[in-house]
């Protein structure tokens, strides 16, 4: 589920500054959630003064913000690469004493199965985030996107890893989420997470999985706004 927190004034410094790394020709992998929001928002006001940018949504809400502020989109099929992805974490490690360090949670928004595939793609994935998504270590629930007929069998098969699964359900509608690409969200509460690689390893082996929120060796810097400025955690 999303996390709350954060000023809005930290999420658009985070933003905005991720936004000044896009380059005219670029084509930019843009996501999900409320600071990506505010890069999206900084690009469409620099196509406006002339950048030529292309970009690719992770969602439909970045799809409908994107075309809102008047980006022109593409897909991953019609591009030869991704020159910079920038999108949100609901967690991000940020103890560079572990070995996961700038590892991420995502999935607040189910939209994780797109944004791994662009965020991956790209040759540059840069993260957004305010200060309330930092912890020493990963602690939250791991969304994980599963197809209708298999939540069952992967509840169970997370319980056997040591996951403790729960079926996400709908706000404002009778059942569970249902994601873009027609599938169901188990939130999957494992404690804290000290080696985030080996867990997101078993939890791609498990049958019936689309894919998880744990993005492990992903990220190459998360911008960090505070109310100060940013601070840039490369990695």
């Amino acid at each position: 589920m999303k996390t709350a927190g954060g000023s809005d004034a930290a999420k658009r410094r985070a933003g905005e500054r991720a936004a000044d790394e896009v380059a005219d020709g670029f084509v930019v992998g843009l996501g999900t959630g409320s600071t990506t929001a505010y890069a999206i928002e900084a690009l469409g006001r620099a196509v406006d003064d002339g950048l030529e940018i292309r970009g690719i949504p992770t969602s439909f809400q970045s799809r409908r913000l994107a075309l809102e502020v008047g980006i022109p989109l593409t897909t991953l099929d019609a591009v030869e690469g991704i020159d910079l992805a920038i999108d949100g974490a609901d967690q991000v490690a940020d103890d560079p004493a572990t070995d996961g360090y700038g590892a991420l949670i995502k999935g607040g928004g189910a939209a994780h199965t797109r944004e791994k595939l662009v965020d991956a793609t790209a040759d540059r994935f840069v993260v957004v985030a305010d200060p309330s998504k930092l912890a020493p270590t990963l602690e939250r629930s791991v969304p994980i996107e599963v197809i209708p007929d298999a939540h069952t069998v992967v509840a169970d098969r997370v319980r056997d890893v040591g996951g403790e699964p729960t079926l996400r359900e709908a706000e404002g509608k009778d059942g569970p989420v249902v994601t873009d690409n027609g599938n169901l969200v188990l939130d999957c509460a494992f404690g804290s997470i000290d080696d985030p690689e080996a867990l997101a390893t078993r939890l791609s082996r498990l049958p019936g999985v689309v894919e998880h929120g744990l993005f492990v060796g992903l990220a190459d810097a998360t911008y960090v706004g505070t109310d100060d400025g940013v601070e840039v955690r490369d990695y």
